[in-house]
C-alpha cells in the first residue's frame, strides 16, 4: 500500500490537487514536503496530533517533511476558521512561544533518522527580514483583490470585518511554501481543511514567480479533514479547557484518561487517524467493540498508543498505575509526583504536620458541613482515608496517614475525593 492509500483507508484525506499527479509524483520521487504550526500558544494541543502523525507518516514512506514554525506568520494571526480578529501578540512572546513549539516538535517527530529526518524550521528565518517594499514587489504583485476575496478565509469575514493586517496573511503564508520551494525544493504543502485556500494560493505563487523561468513546476496541495465527535461536542476540549501536549499544562494522567473516554462511536476513527496501528489490527479492535463494548479494549489500546507516543513508555506506565490504584482504591502505592497528577482539580485543604481528629479534620476542610454531619459520615461508612474505610469517631490521623509527609487523600461517598496538603 503507498502513502497515498494507507491515507485515504484511514480518513485522512479531505482535500488534494491533482490526485493522479500527485500520486505519480511521490512514487517517482524523494519528496520533501511541509506543514505549519503557527505559535498561538506556548503548547501545541491534540488538533495538531493529525498533522504531526502525517508528517512521520511521510517520513516513514521514505519522503523529507518540514515542520515549519511559524516564527513570523504568528506575529499576524491566520483569519482561517475565525469570526474576529485575534489579539497581537508581542514579538518577544511570540518568539517564545515559537521556541517552545520547535522544541516540542523536536520531541515528536524523528529528528535524527539519516536518510531522511524531519527537519525543524521557522519562517521568521526570511519574513523577519522582508521589507515592505520586498512583499509587495516580490508577492503582492502576484495576488489579485478577487482571488484573495474569493477565498473563503477572507470572504467569511467579509461582512463582520477583516483588517488589511488577517487579509494579508494568505500572502505571508503562500511565501512560506516559495522560499521551501526554492531552498529545499519542497513540493508538497499539507494542513488542516481549514488550510486549503492558503495552500493553493501558495502553489499560486510559486507558478507566477517561475512564469519567465524554463522550469517545469510541479506543486501539490493536501489537507486533512476537521475532526468531529459524534456527539457533535468539540474535540480536544474536556470541561473547557484544551487538552496540551505540554506534560505541565496537561499532565500524562489527564492526557491518557482523555483518550479512555473516547465514545464507542468515535475510538476507531481516532485509531485510524492518530496511531500507526496496521489496519488488521484495527479490524481486531472494531470486532472487540462489536462483541465486548463494555472491556473498553479499543479506547485502552487507543490511549496506550497516542500517550506513549507523546509522552513516553514511563509517562504511560504512570498513568495506568494512576488509573488502576483509583479503580481498586488502594492509593497508598501512589507516589507524590502520581498524586499531583490524578488528583490536579480535587478540593484541597492546606494544614501543618501534626496529629489531627478525624471529625475536625472534616470539618475543617469543608469535606462535611458540621461535626454532626461528620460523625453520620463515619458512622455509615462514607469516609476513607488514602483508599481505607475509617468507622472510628475517635479515629487521629498521624504521620502514618500521610503519604510520603505531604498528602493525605480522603474519600466521601463513591466519588468525592479531597486532598489534605502538608506544609
Amino acid at each position: 500500500m503507498d502513502i497515498l492509500q494507507d491515507l485515504e483507508s484511514r480518513g485522512l484525506i479531505h482535500q488534494t490537487t491533482d490526485r493522479e499527479g500527485l500520486e505519480k509524483h511521490l512514487k517517482e520521487n524523494q519528496v520533501t514536503l511541509y506543514c505549519g504550526f503557527d505559535p498561538t500558544a506556548d503548547s501545541l494541543h491534540i488538533g495538531h496530533l493529525v498533522p504531526l502523525t502525517m508528517l512521520k507518516r511521510f517520513q516513514q514512506a521514505g519522503h523529507k517533511p518540514i515542520a515549519l514554525v511559524g516564527g513570523g506568520t504568528g506575529m499576524i494571526g491566520d483569519p482561517s476558521g475565525r469570526s474576529s480578529e485575534r489579539s497581537l501578540n508581542t514579538s518577544e512572546i511570540v518568539k517564545g512561544y515559537a521556541d517552545k513549539i520547535q522544541d516540542q516538535i523536536g520531541k515528536l517527530v524523528d529528528l535524527d533518522t539519516e536518510d531522511n529526518p524531519v527537519q525543524s524550521r521557522n519562517n521568521h528565518d526570511w519574513l523577519g527580514s522582508m521589507t515592505v517594499i520586498d512583499f509587495l514587489r516580490d508577492a503582492g504583485k502576484h495576488f489579485g483583490i478577487n482571488y484573495m476575496l474569493a477565498k473563503e478565509s477572507v470572504s467569511a469575514r467579509i461582512e463582520k470585518g477583516i483588517t488589511f493586517t488577517e487579509f494579508s496573511y494568505m500572502i505571508l503564508q503562500s511565501l512560506d511554501f516559495l522560499k521551501l520551494y526554492e531552498q529545499e525544493n519542497c513540493t508538497v504543502q499539507i494542513g488542516g481543511s481549514d488550510q486549503w485556500g492558503n495552500i493553493t494560493a501558495g502553489m499560486e505563487l510559486i507558478r507566477r514567480s517561475r512564469e519567465n523561468q524554463d522550469e517545469e513546476v510541479k506543486v501539490f496541495g493536501l489537507t486533512v479533514p476537521l475532526i468531529t465527535k459524534a456527539d457533535g461536542t468539540k474535540f480536544g476540549k474536556t470541561a473547557g479547557n484544551a487538552i496540551w501536549l505540554d506534560a505541565d499544562k496537561t499532565s500524562p494522567y489527564e492526557f491518557y484518561q482523555f483518550w479512555i473516554n473516547t465514545d464507542d462511536r468515535d475510538v476507531i476513527k481516532f485509531t485510524r487517524y492518530f496511531t500507526f496501528l496496521s489496519k488488521e489490527e484495527i479490524s481486531e479492535l472494531e470486532d472487540e467493540i462489536a462483541n465486548h463494548p463494555e472491556n473498553r479494549v479499543a479506547q485502552k489500546r487507543l490511549a496506550e498508543e497516542v500517550t506513549k507516543t507523546v509522552h513516553s513508555e514511563e509517562a504511560l506506565k504512570q498513568a495506568e498505575k494512576i488509573s488502576q490504584a483509583l479503580f481498586s482504591g488502594d492509593l497508598k502505592q501512589l507516589s507524590v509526583t502520581e498524586i499531583e497528577q490524578g488528583f490536579k482539580d480535587v478540593p484541597t485543604y492546606q494544614t501543618e504536620k501534626e496529629d489531627t481528629g478525624l471529625i475536625d479534620l472534616l470539618v475543617n476542610a469543608s469535606i462535611s458541613s458540621s461535626k454532626r454531619q461528620a460523625r453520620e459520615d463515619i458512622k455509615s461508612g462514607a469516609v476513607y482515608i488514602n483508599g481505607e474505610r475509617v468507622q472510628e469517631l475517635d479515629y487521629v490521623l498521624t504521620s502514618a496517614d500521610r503519604i510520603e509527609e505531604t498528602f493525605t487523600i480522603i474519600r466521601r461517598g463513591k466519588k468525592k475525593y479531597f486532598l489534605v496538603s502538608y506544609n
